[in-house]
């Protein structure tokens, strides 16, 4: 039984695979196209798939869209009529994008595919919900969804029981979490979308002076975590904006411009709203338990890719253990979709051994082979040399201890947008400059082997896939003296044994790698702690900004080229900057592309 999953035409589509309940592939079409958050139709991402798989478009039994476009159609159409007849132009903007493409999407999926069968679709949060649990290693689970929305739903409540999901409780437009931090987000002058993880990097250098300013004006929360937002603040219902005037007015300042500068103000709204949703968060959470009277949680939706809300879940909302979607966002509804049709329509069995989930650590991109590795290195006539697996683990190591930044190109690409370990960028975190040698737009995210864990971090959860923040143990902390010192300010102070992963309030966001996940990256991080006694590296996505993660050696050496990346190693070849600045047509041919781009 061969299933294909497809999201499409908002943010992040893509396309997954499944054969028997087993995933066997899942991608962004984003890795391929090069256009960062691609919402066009996935084919680079389905005939990905299908390669992996080995088979033809002929070979699948079903292909099921993630969510139904005509119940979205309707949600769009209405709130337009409830707010006419304001949002005239966001009106005439859209629909004609809704009447010529994604009203029809099975037609479109049949002429773009040549697939002769039904379609299937699910709805949006259904998706969510099955991405997240049939993956997980729970036997049974409650299930939180949240995002900005999908048909109706934004926020849901289910129960999974062995092969089947049900939605217990929900929240339905224009009341969303998801809407209401993209709101901050572009009001502290980032992009929606894309850019909420800024605003919650941002948070720690604010105080959260705003929390019952945004209760008591834009938001109502119950005791169960449920809430009603003040339409006025908003007009994401029937605007070309997602705030309204009256939202700057309340604060007494504009929305922060697009690279703006950045005020302690807009710092210190972030961490209002971050505080805010981690106590909506935490009682959405034990509500979820309350009514489930279930041991495990998961969730998925984009709000579940809020690392530090899923910390305080973890922590405080008394479940024995959390598992969260790696590919939260609409990027993991195409896994979900298939997944749903596979156990909760068609009723098949569902294995779970209760340890491990079945997520594969979430590498189901494509991988490369050494000869296309060389044959990318060729083309550009790059100078490289081809080294054995000891020879690599030590070289890399040592160059990483001597403060070189390395990119690193290994195995299969991950699905979601955390990079694990093989299309990532590491370096030293000891280092007290290496935060600002890196872009200082890079989050930094540390992977160490688990065992160590304790010795660092105050957290003792396996957490493989980044999506968890953990404090400093403080007897690896700094004193320091604040000097009246705020806001990005506090960079430039020494906070801990490793400076270069310690953020403002002592956390760090956690990769734990094992033997079993991950073993040539794991024998990376055991050599660099053999010689400088430091289980940690600092790993960052291989991409540079506004480009998504690299997907192939191509992408990989021209990223490198055009950064000041020191060294790359893609398979068993490395290749050293230095040595490239003699290599004039390799330069000349990253130059011309960069001009095609």
């Amino acid at each position: 039984m061969i299933i294909l999953g497809i999201s499409a035409f908002y943010h992040d589509s893509a396309a997954a695979l499944i054969k028997d309940g087993e995933i066997i592939a899942a991608a962004q079409e984003e890795r391929f196209s090069r256009l960062k958050g691609d919402s066009s139709f996935p084919n680079m991402a389905i005939q990905y798939c299908l390669s992996e798989a080995r088979i033809s478009i002929d070979d699948v039994n079903h292909i099921v869209f993630y969510d139904k476009p005509i119940i979205k159609f309707e949600r769009i159409l209405s709130s337009y009529i409830h707010r006419a007849p304001w949002g005239l132009l966001s009106f005439i903007k859209a629909i004609p994008i809704w009447l010529k493409k994604k009203l029809w999407v099975e037609d479109l999926i049949k002429k773009e595919l040549k697939y002769k069968h039904d379609i299937f679709f699910t709805e949006h949060h259904q998706s969510h919900a099955a991405s997240v649990f049939f993956p997980s290693p729970f036997k049974n689970a409650a299930i939180i969804t949240l995002d900005g929305a999908g048909e109706w739903k934004t926020t849901t409540i289910g129960i999974g029981e062995q092969n089947l999901i049900k939605i217990l409780k929900k929240i339905e437009f224009p009341h969303s979490l998801g809407l209401l931090y993209s709101a901050f987000t572009l009001y502290c002058g980032f992009r929606v979308n894309s850019g909420e993880y800024k605003l919650m990097g941002l948070a720690p250098y604010g105080e959260p002076k705003y929390v019952e300013l945004i209760k008591n004006e834009m938001i109502k929360i119950n005791n169960d975590g449920s809430f009603i937002l003040n339409e006025k603040y908003f007009n994401y219902i029937s605007g070309l904006r997602m705030i309204s005037r009256k939202f700057e007015k309340i604060f007494g300042k504009p929305a922060l411009k697009a690279n703006g500068k950045m005020e302690q103000f807009y710092m210190d709204i972030a961490a209002s709203i971050q505080r805010l949703f981690d106590e909506i968060l935490v009682l959405i959470a034990k509500y979820a338990q309350k009514i489930t009277h279930s041991k495990f949680l998961c969730i998925a939706g984009g709000v579940g890719l809020n690392c530090v809300s899923n910390s305080k879940i973890l922590l405080e909302a008394g479940y024995e253990d959390v598992w969260i979607q790696p590919a939260a966002g609409d990027a993991g509804g195409a896994l979900g979709a298939a997944l749903y049709v596979y156990y909760n329509y068609l009723g098949n069995i569902r294995k779970v051994n209760g340890k491990n989930d079945s997520q594969k650590n979430s590498y189901l991109g494509p991988a490369y082979s050494e000869k296309q590795i060389l044959e990318i290195i060729q083309r550009y006539n790059a100078v490289y040399k081809k080294v054995k697996k000891l020879e690599l683990i030590k070289t890399i190591a040592s160059e990483i201890k001597d403060q070189k930044i390395v990119a690193w190109f290994q195995g299969r690409m991950e699905f979601g947008p955390r990079a694990l370990g093989n299309r990532s960028i590491l370096a030293d975190p000891r280092s007290e400059t290496m935060q600002s040698v890196m872009n200082l737009k890079i989050k930094f995210r540390e992977s160490f082997r688990p065992e160590k864990m304790d010795k660092y971090f105050d957290f003792s959860k396996p957490s493989p896939y980044m999506l968890f923040v953990a404090p400093i143990k403080k007897d690896k902390r700094l004193k320091i003296n604040n000097d009246g010192q705020y806001g990005k300010e506090l960079l430039k102070m020494k906070r801990s044994i490793l400076p270069a992963i310690t953020h403002v309030d002592y956390s760090a966001r956690l990769q734990t790698v094992s033997k079993n996940n991950n073993p040539l990256f794991y024998d990376l991080i055991k050599e660099f702690e053999r010689i400088t006694e430091c289980p940690i590296l600092i790993n960052t996505s291989f991409n540079v900004r506004g480009e998504p993660i690299v997907c192939s050696p191509e992408d990989a050496y021209l990223s490198f080229m055009g950064t000041n990346i020191d060294i790359l190693v893609m398979g068993s070849y490395i290749l050293y900057k230095s040595e490239q600045s003699q290599n004039r047509e390799g330069l000349k041919k990253w130059k011309k592309s960069l001009i095609k781009d």
